[in-house]
């Protein structure tokens, strides 16, 4: 396999992951997997939330995928390049963890960005964080962040029509 085409699954890998995250982020974590998820919006001072166990569902998405890609023990039915797959998700999960984690909640480090797109990254995720429950919310990708006045804007569209319990602060 050449190199270029391990680059372009590589790269695809952690372009699709961001529409993974986001789709696992509205409808699981904002759904049936809430219970995990809750904490992360609620304020605490734990140094670890029960939301951090969907990056262990993401290492183990990982994992797997190297597994399917290694040779295995007897035989040559591996399929090779889920290990760049693999590769892939695990870029993303580091992406993840140095945005979502270190940058937007600081948990890593302390950085307020003052313009440009970490700027946006910001907002979006601190408006996402402005609905107080499970329904309703935007910006659920963790990468690519919409226009924060959009997104005030469908916040208060939401609170209006009922959907989403929103603190007017966020949104004013």
């Amino acid at each position: 396999m050449s190199i270029l085409v391990i680059l372009a699954i590589v790269i695809a890998t952690v372009v699709a992951m961001e529409f993974v995250a986001w789709a696992s982020h509205k409808y699981i974590m904002h759904g049936f997997g809430w219970a995990w998820h809750r904490d992360h919006h609620e304020p605490h001072d734990k140094r670890f939330e029960k939301n951090d166990l969907y990056g262990l569902v993401g290492a183990a998405m990982s994992i797997s995928m190297f597994a399917i890609g290694s040779p295995p023990v007897m035989g040559t039915s591996a399929w090779p390049p889920a290990t760049w797959v693999g590769l892939g998700i695990l870029f993303y999960g580091i992406i993840y963890t140095l945005i979502h984690d270190g940058l937007v909640h600081q948990r890593y480090f302390r950085y307020v960005p003052k313009r440009g797109y970490a700027k946006r990254l910001v907002q979006a995720h601190k408006l996402h964080h402005a609905t107080q429950s499970k329904g309703g919310g935007v910006s659920f990708g963790f990468v690519f962040a919409r226009n924060p006045a959009k997104l005030k804007a469908e916040l208060k569209a939401q609170r209006e029509a009922g959907i989403a319990i929103v603190r007017d602060a966020d949104i004013a």
